[in-house]
């Protein structure tokens, strides 16, 4: 990511999260329908939890986008 490049949305990437990962890594959570940079950030633990890489770099780009978001 450069400088121009534009902060990626928490939102698109949360519900990436649980399209991808939900069954496997998110079972224990819920979705939210209009989420949060918190409930964004909440569920980047579950997605670290028995990491996979996809899993580890959605949850950092999480963390990155809900920072931008701030």
């Amino acid at each position: 990511m450069t400088e121009t490049t534009p902060p990626e949305d928490f939102a698109i990437l949360y519900r990436r999260a649980f399209q991808e990962f939900g069954a496997m890594a998110l079972w224990s959570s819920r979705q939210m329908p209009n989420p949060t940079p918190a409930d964004a950030l909440a569920i980047t633990r579950s997605l670290r939890w028995k990491e996979t890489s996809r899993r580890g770099c959605l949850a950092e780009r999480i963390e990155r986008a809900c920072r931008a978001a701030v």
